[in-house]
């Protein structure tokens, strides 16, 4: 009997302490994301694309950017794609388009570029990381002016009336 009650009390304090711990991650995130990055410069980024080329946000200045995180796993993002490849062809040459892989196998990637096709680059991130943009699930979209500011940024799918 005695050991019945030791071994419910271990039990019990265990349960306290695995909540405990839940309550801290929960309020303590390892990754804390930035509010908002609007009217801040840019975090350091740099994509590799699938034909080989590196883009490097640092490299576009002058240029102003839409840079979309996206996934091969991501439905909202394959909703999205029609709506991002016509404004990058309407805007070509005036505008560059990026997209930046998010958490995908390389293998997964490629087949979804491989079906979408998009008309701008798109690959993994090679220098920088999604966390400094605070982006914690694909889609996010970033738009980035001539000075390597973010002016706006999207969180979802886009549709054609919110991109104009």
């Amino acid at each position: 009997m005695r050991l019945h009650v030791v071994g419910w009390t271990v039990c019990g304090a265990l349960l306290v302490v695995l909540m405990a711990a839940l309550g801290w991650g929960l309020t303590h995130p390892a990754n804390k994301a930035p509010a908002t990055l609007v009217g801040s410069h840019t975090p350091e980024l740099a994509i590799r694309a699938f034909d080989g080329t590196v883009y490097d946000l640092a490299q576009l200045h002058g240029t102003p950017i839409v840079l979309n995180f996206w996934a091969s796993w991501c439905v909202a993002c394959r909703q999205e794609a029609p709506v991002l490849d016509g404004a990058a062809r309407k805007y070509a040459g005036r505008i560059q388009f990026l997209g930046a892989n998010f958490e995908d196998t390389d293998s997964a990637a490629r087949a979804y570029e491989a079906q979408v096709n998009d008309p701008y680059p798109v690959g993994p991130i090679i220098r920088g990381s999604y966390h400094d943009f605070g982006v914690t699930a694909p889609p996010e979209t970033f738009f980035i002016d001539r000075q390597e500011n973010v002016i706006s940024q999207f969180a979802g799918p886009f549709s054609e009336k919110v991109l104009a």
